[in-house]
């Protein structure tokens, strides 16, 4: 049977350490959560996570959910009473703001207890992830009248959320969606269409789902300039602010899928259900991207808690499973063989996986911190710097956590050998689980793309400019530093392949678009490993000030040695993706379509 534990012990360590979380103190929200309430926050969303959820992640998956004989979903047995849990502890309102019934504590907080839950279970923690992502759509561009009626119940639980984008026809271009919304005299409207691929569209959990819906107002204009965000509950509400009569969608079909079997992915079928606008009429993409932007990022943290998982599985693994003899000679002469874990390339495998992890983690936490000036600082140049990060770190998080937490979910099954493959230690499901997020809210390519795009060029590049200097700055700081100037040279190395890299895009782009779309995903891999270089140096120097804490020093030298393997073999990786770069489109293109 699989384990987790989750990592608050290192969460903790960042949050003291690494990303500053004190320096915070004076934005709203912060003042009630000091590091006593910080420490008791995690380690409970720990004990959920490891408690509730887990135990039934592989009964989940292996169940998975149902089509009842009246149309509606049956979630896999004991998601209802871990759903109930989840709420009655208010784990869905932890960030929210209080008059909707949230506890407004900070984002940060929220963040790190989704990676918990992601790694526990990741099909269950979908329902409140989007319920959140929802929510958080609502409280952006709705009228004062929808936040009232929806939000508190959805914060409470009672109620949940989705995202309705994809149709049969479109997936990423969403210019071309044909659900239609056609006005009716009370100011709602009878929305008409299909929609595919719906996370969370139908389930027993909540007694009512509310969907959030883009679809084209009758005369509006074509293309994504004519799209409006609708929220069509499942119920319509009473008087009372109670579910009342059945609105007008269905459930179509259950997919059947690779992975999350937990998670109701639905077709839903939309016969003259009455919705109401969200925001601006033509103005629905720009509502609806709140919601997809928080989705991204927690996709990106899903892809992390998959790679955790995976990997503390593999390493217990390894300390275990006896085969072979270690090169330099046995080192357990009194058993039959070796642990695994004496073999290099086992090492290799779950260095690599760890130093993702760590470092990761740490660039999740800064960049949530981030979100949290974003929407409670006061002053405009930090708001405006919280922006810019976000913006741009935002397709890296979710491209390179999804890819690598697949490639570390394989890694680890290949660590398990034989026993990775078949079922019953549960490592097969991680891969199946990890494989979606490198596909929803976005595929990577559209995340390169968008970082290439759009994201280096807004605002005259102010963004990747302030990243270029804070992390040549830290680098800078350690060149004298003897354990760590060997690291912050290759670090100085990495961001200067980055820099070249920026600078062919912006000569070689403009002439030829398909220079910068051959280069897109080697780019965002090269700026991903970079953030994440920035980080091990800041981790490597907080592991140096705090290993002469009593009973600390074996952990800091582990943890230090971590991030030396990561400047030593895995950034080095920014020279070879580099050099794809510069090699342009032309051979990639000169291959006639009907070669292919």
């Amino acid at each position: 049977m699989p384990i987790y534990k989750a990592p608050v012990e290192d969460t903790l360590f960042l949050l003291d350490n690494v990303v500053g979380y004190e320096k915070y103190g004076n934005l709203p929200g912060f003042g009630d959560a000091s590091r006593d309430v910080v420490e008791a926050i995690l380690n409970e969303a720990g004990k959920l996570a490891e408690e509730v959820l887990q135990p039934i992640n592989l009964s989940g998956d292996r169940e998975g959910c149902k089509r009842t004989v009246d149309n509606g979903v049956e979630t896999p047995k004991g998601f209802k009473e871990a759903f109930r849990a989840y709420t009655e502890g208010g784990w869905l309102g932890l960030s929210f703001p209080a008059r909707y019934g949230g506890q407004e504590l900070p984002h940060v907080l929220s963040s790190a207890v989704s990676e918990y839950t992601s790694a526990a279970n990741m099909a269950f923690a979908m329902y409140p992830g989007l319920t959140a992502g929802a929510v958080a759509a609502l409280l952006a561009h709705a009228s004062d009248d929808i936040k009232t009626a929806y939000a508190p119940r959805m914060i409470e639980g009672r109620w949940t959320g989705t995202m309705n984008l994809t149709e049969p026809h479109c997936g990423t271009d969403l210019g071309l969606l044909k659900t239609k919304a056609v006005p009716q005299a009370d100011g709602s409207y009878l929305i008409t269409g299909q929609k595919i691929f719906i996370s969370a569209g139908e389930h027993d959990l909540a007694e009512n789902i509310v969907h959030l819906v883009l679809a084209r107002i009758e005369g509006a204009p074509a293309g994504v300039k004519g799209i409006s965000l609708f929220v069509v509950p499942k119920f319509e509400i009473g008087a009372d602010g109670a579910p009342g009569k059945r609105n007008g969608v269905s459930l179509g079909s259950l997919e059947h899928k690779m992975g999350i079997h937990g998670n109701a992915t639905c077709v839903l079928n939309y016969d003259d259900a009455r919705g109401w606008l969200v925001g601006e009429a033509n103005k629905g993409l720009a509502a609806m991207f709140v919601m997809m932007n928080e989705a991204r990022l927690g996709v990106a943290i899903q892809g992390l808690g998959q790679s955790e998982v995976a990997y503390q599985n593999a390493a217990a693994y390894a300390r275990d499973r006896l085969q072979g003899r270690a090169l330099t000679g046995a080192k357990a002469p009194d058993k039959p063989a070796d642990p695994i874990v004496v073999h290099p390339d086992i090492r290799r495998m779950l260095l690599e996986m760890k130093a993702f992890n760590e470092g990761a983690r740490a660039l999740m936490l800064w960049t949530a911190l981030e979100a949290d000036v974003l929407h409670r600082s006061p002053d405009e140049a930090q708001r405006k710097a919280a922006d810019d990060h976000l913006g741009l770190m935002t397709p890296v998080l979710k491209a390179m956590f999804t890819d690598l937490g697949f490639q570390n979910a394989v890694k680890a099954q290949q660590v398990f050998g034989g026993h990775g493959y078949v079922g019953e230690w549960g490592v097969e499901q991680f891969v199946r689980d990890a494989r979606i997020a490198m596909i929803y809210e976005g595929a990577n390519g559209i995340q390169a793309l968008d970082l290439v795009g759009r994201k280096l060029p807004k605002d005259g590049g102010r963004a990747v400019m302030a990243f270029f200097k804070t992390a040549g700055d830290l680098a800078k700081q350690f060149e004298a530093d003897e354990a760590m100037k060997a690291c912050a040279a290759q670090q100085t190395k990495s961001i200067g392949n980055l820099q070249q890299a920026t600078m062919w895009l912006m000569q070689n782009a403009m002439k030829n678009p398909d220079n910068a779309g051959a280069a897109s995903t080697d780019y965002l891999r090269l700026f991903g490993l970079v953030a994440l270089g920035h980080m091990w140096l800041q981790i490597m120097k907080a592991a140096q000030d705090r290993r002469g804490d009593a009973g600390m020093a074996e952990k800091m030298d582990a943890r230090f040695a971590t991030g030396k393997f990561f400047f030593e073999r895995m950034a080095p990786e920014t020279s070879l993706r580099l050099q794809r770069i510069v090699t342009g489109a032309d051979t990639m293109m000169s291959v006639p379509a009907d070669m292919f």
